[in-house]
């Protein structure tokens, strides 16, 4: 199919892979889908070696996005607490089919390096 002048073809997935694509994002939506809602401290101690700044980064583009949500109590002091939005929570058999994969291919790649390795 042609496309109008100065735009180009984009295969639909691309805009999804490419939001997934940022550093440690697949991970934070790990964490909110198989532990629930979590305030930014606990995100980032679960992550383990992100910064506050990146955090915040990510969790500012999920939300964009409408793969998390931000509740915000206006309490002393304020909380805030991050969740999977449902939009989120729509990418779970995509992101279960992915991790199959990857074990997969990592249990794949052990036994080749293991039987390299013996000869």
């Amino acid at each position: 199919m042609a496309s109008p002048a100065g735009t180009r073809n984009e295969c639909p997935i691309d805009a999804v892979l490419r939001l997934l694509m940022g550093p440690w994002t697949t991970y934070i939506l790990y964490i909110l889908r198989t532990q629930g809602p979590r305030r930014f401290g606990e995100l980032k101690r679960e992550v383990g070696g992100i910064s506050a700044k990146v955090l915040t980064e990510r969790l500012r583009m999920l939300e964009e996005a409408r793969l998390v949500h931000r509740d915000y109590q206006a309490t002393i002091p304020p909380q805030v607490t991050y969740s999977l939005a449902p939009r989120g929570a729509e990418l779970n058999p995509m992101l279960d089919a992915l991790k199959d994969i990857a074990l997969r291919w990592q249990k794949e790649d052990s036994q080749a390096a293991a039987k390299q390795a013996a000869e």
